[in-house]
């Protein structure tokens, strides 16, 4: 099967069977693993300790991605400016829960919203925000299935770095070899070494308020 048709546990899938709507990401029985990516006056001290450290902005939305080849496609493989550090960050599923619970979809959709200034208000009251891309191959090319991104501000974003987080793991030289191995031609290694992403069991109650 065509390396395009591989998801990030290695699996290779028929395209026509995944679904276009799905979180796909490394977890625990009590954790889920995001990744964000940052300048190294960030996200090295926050590796370091655990925790971010006084120059990260809470009055920012942040946005975290379960899906590890959308966080190198965000980044370029921690290439990009103010993006050299990629993060993993382990973070306690009940926290995962209530953001998606509390979350609106990032754009308008008729038939979940009802108009669009309806919408608006519930995107203004909201702490958390989703939005679906194309999922990424190992070259960053677009899959015809999609990864979530979930965006943060005031009390999301608060309860995520003061209460949620586990662990975090500065993972820049891992991606930094992966990439490597991909652009030698190599994907059959660089596969091997993509974090494990089954699906995940996210609450269907939500995520069906957040599909589009």
């Amino acid at each position: 099967m065509p390396e395009e048709h591989a998801v990030p546990d290695g699996r290779a899938v028929d395209p026509e069977s995944e679904p276009e709507f799905r979180v796909r990401a490394r977890h625990t029985a009590s954790t889920i693993t995001v990744y964000q990516a940052y300048p190294p006056e960030i996200g090295v001290p926050a590796a370091r300790d655990g925790r971010f450290p006084s120059a990260w902005k809470r009055d920012r939305m942040t946005w975290i991605k379960p899906s590890f080849l959308w966080m190198m496609y965000r980044c370029g493989w921690g290439t990009k400016q103010g993006q050299e550090t990629v993060l993993a960050v382990e973070i306690d599923r009940d926290g995962f829960a209530w953001a998606l619970r509390h979350a609106c979809l990032s754009h308008h959709v008729p038939a979940l919203h009802g108009d669009r200034d309806a919408w608006r208000r519930e995107l203004r009251r909201a702490p958390a925000r989703v939005q679906w891309d194309p999922e990424r191959d190992l070259r960053l090319a677009p899959l015809p299935y999609r990864s979530l991104q979930l965006g943060l501000s005031g009390e999301a974003a608060a309860r995520y770095a003061d209460e949620w987080i586990v662990g975090v793991t500065d993972v820049t030289a891992a991606a930094a070899g992966i990439h490597r191995l991909v652009r030698a031609g190599e994907l059959d290694r660089a596969r091997a070494l993509l974090p494990h992403e089954p699906p995940y069991p996210a609450d269907e109650d939500a995520l069906a308020r957040l599909r589009s």
